[in-house]
């Protein structure tokens, strides 16, 4: 089975659920349930509220994703 190309995103960080996950707003008003990554787990990045972080969902399930990093977002 080939894997998939994952979609991404930025989506914006609404309620920290535990260190690793956390209910996340998509572009779209979407809210899902995020996740860190295993590589973000051993560094010291914690994620608050209205954090904009970039996010990887894969094309067969889109009520959750993966958060891969901070998001590069000019305001």
């Amino acid at each position: 089975m080939a894997s998939e190309t994952p979609i991404t995103t930025t989506a914006r960080v609404l309620i920290v659920l535990s260190e690793v996950t956390y209910l996340i707003a998509l572009p779209n008003k979407k809210e899902i349930v995020g996740h860190l990554a295993r590589a973000l787990r051993d560094t010291d990045l914690n994620f608050e509220i209205d954090d904009c972080v970039q996010v990887e969902m894969t094309p067969y399930d889109f009520s959750k994703g993966r958060i891969v990093g901070l998001a590069n977002l000019q305001r």
